[in-house]
């Protein structure tokens, strides 16, 4: 009976910190205050146990724009399948690959199993919101699992020249209104509180039913107000638990959230795992019996 989802893990291995995000991480573990020690799937699964709370782990593709090579679907496949009771696996694929990208997509799902779909659009350089890369929104949309976008500023390329050529433009919410109007089916996540642009994201919160906002990256007492103003109040069913393990950890980001005054056990836990657990019916998770604790 898990307490919790965090709906934003990344995998402290090597295909991720010296691989698919390599020449960012100096920068990255700097601007999180954080020196990360690489992690065998066991050591991070132990982990996720010992804290009664299911990950959904993130693989991560932006090969084309940042030359680091992925973080592969088939390695999270596997974590998936070697631990089902502690990881959900979302697959990423890069839009700049066109059809590639969407024949990946569909045997990541349909294939290994994963159960959503992760972009970086500041790393993948891409607007969501651009027609070009609709076929492949349509295909996400079609096997019925959701989409979970980076939004805000971006840790990765912080203080580097350029920010790394990184382009934050890329991560304003206000490309996912477009996909949210152009694919009412489809499932959209915006990751992180979205500053500068939360008031972008409440605005679509507000007027789009088919997009949810995770609150990772962010220790809770540091999130917009009036981003948790809306988290706790009139839009609480739209928001989810994330970390960014291993940047932030679950335990540092619950202890804060546990610590913000004015919430309800009610609003609580919506954040921690009804939300979440609705919005993954499809998978093993979705008839998991969660409990409050």
């Amino acid at each position: 009976m898990p307490r919790a989802i965090d709906f934003h893990v990344h995998l402290p291995i090597t295909e991720f910190m010296d691989g698919a995000i390599g020449k960012f991480r100096a920068a990255a573990e700097q601007y999180f205050h954080a020196q990360i020690t690489l992690k065998d799937a066991e050591a991070i699964a132990g982990e996720y146990a010992a804290q009664d709370i299911v990950g959904v782990a993130l693989a991560f593709d932006a090969e084309t724009a940042t030359g680091q090579p992925p973080l592969t679907n088939d390695v999270v496949a596997a974590l998936v399948r070697r631990y089902p009771q502690q990881f959900v696996g979302f697959a990423s694929v890069d839009p700049l690959k066109g059809q590639a990208a969407i024949d990946e997509i569909t045997r990541a799902v349909e294939v290994l199993g994963l159960s959503g779909a992760k972009f970086h659009p500041n790393l993948q350089a891409f607007a969501p919101s651009d027609p070009q890369f609709f076929p492949l929104f349509a295909r996400i949309a079609a096997l019925k699992i959701p989409a979970l976008f980076h939004t805000g500023t971006s840790g990765l390329g912080a203080g580097m020249p350029g920010g790394g050529g990184v382009r934050l433009e890329y991560s304003r919410p206000i490309h996912l209104d477009t996909l949210a109007a152009e694919f009412p089916d489809l499932t959209i996540i915006g990751a992180h509180p979205s500053w500068p642009w939360e008031q972008e994201m409440i605005a679509i919160l507000q007027h789009k039913p088919n997009v949810y906002n995770d609150l990772s990256g962010w220790l809770p007492k540091y999130i917009p107000p009036a981003l948790l103003q809306e988290a706790a109040g009139r839009l609480n069913h739209k928001f989810l638990f994330g970390s960014d393990y291993p940047f932030i950890t679950p335990d540092r980001w619950l202890q804060s959230f546990n610590a913000l005054p004015g919430w309800s056990d009610a609003a609580r836990a919506n954040v921690l795992w009804r939300t979440g657990q609705s919005l993954l019916a499809h998978t093993s998770v979705g008839q998991m019996t969660f409990g409050e604790k």
